[in-house]
């Protein structure tokens, strides 16, 4: 098969190079590009780790849709005998297939998605209801491996630098749910600002791509509802 990998990074210029690789049956498209690596050309850069869909460090675009390269099998993708791989959209390049993921771990840590506990170490650990309907909401997102999938296929990201995205909001409103946690008003004062989820024009391609079957849009909107209830009517 022809395959076409984008090529460059920070300081470099871009460019995409043409490889032939042999076709195999159930072949994924991590076995692609770690044949290029291995066998035409040691300097090609990519990340992954685990192979089996857990830790979503293969995240690439292929033929423009982002996707774990680990679990995408080339005869799903495949185009008229040819692939195309490049790195993440929305992201900087390190080099290569190899995006940089800092400015998409700081926006999670700018939505105030972390945990604000309401007992101390030496207190005994709150018990959960799992069949609470707060609970179940938060449940929903806690899958979230963020491997930017969502990130990357967002066109509010990609317009708008500043908006802090599916997965950071999606974490935020997890974490909402929590009935453990002790400052809800930090996580809506963090996602109400600029960039936060009042910046979602709803188009759904975070909850279309998600690898792991998540919505991110419905936590979005849950966040938008929390935060104008709170600003009309003073809701916690």
């Amino acid at each position: 098969m022809k395959v076409t990998v984008e090529r460059g990074g920070a300081g470099t210029e871009s460019h995409r190079q043409s490889f032939d690789v042999p076709a195999y049956e159930n072949q994924t498209v991590l076995d692609v590009v770690s044949w290029i690596q291995q066998n035409a050309d040691p300097t090609l850069t990519y990340r992954f780790a685990c192979r089996v869909g857990m830790c979503g460090s293969c995240a690439m675009m292929v033929n423009g849709v982002p996707r774990w390269t680990c679990r995408t099998h080339v005869s799903r993708v495949l185009k008229d005998g040819a692939l195309h791989v490049g790195p993440l959209r929305n992201l900087p390049v390190i080099k290569d297939l190899a995006a940089d993921m800092d400015p998409f771990f700081d926006k999670w840590v700018a939505a105030e998605g972390r945990h604000h506990p309401t007992r101390s170490r030496e207190e005994e650990i709150q018990p959960v209801d799992p069949a609470a309907p707060e609970r179940q909401t938060a449940s929903a997102g806690i899958e979230c491996i963020n491997c930017a999938i969502c990130y990357s296929a967002c066109d509010t990201v990609a317009g708008n630098p500043d908006y802090l995205g599916p997965a950071a909001l999606q974490r935020a409103w997890t974490v909402y749910n929590d009935a453990k946690d002790a400052n809800k008003g930090a996580i809506l004062d963090a996602v109400s600002g600029k960039g936060g989820c009042h910046s979602c024009h709803s188009m759904g391609s975070c909850t279309q791509y998600c690898p792991n079957d998540l919505d991110p849009l419905s936590a979005i909107l849950g966040l938008k509802r929390a935060t104008t209830r709170r600003f009309f009517k003073g809701a916690k």
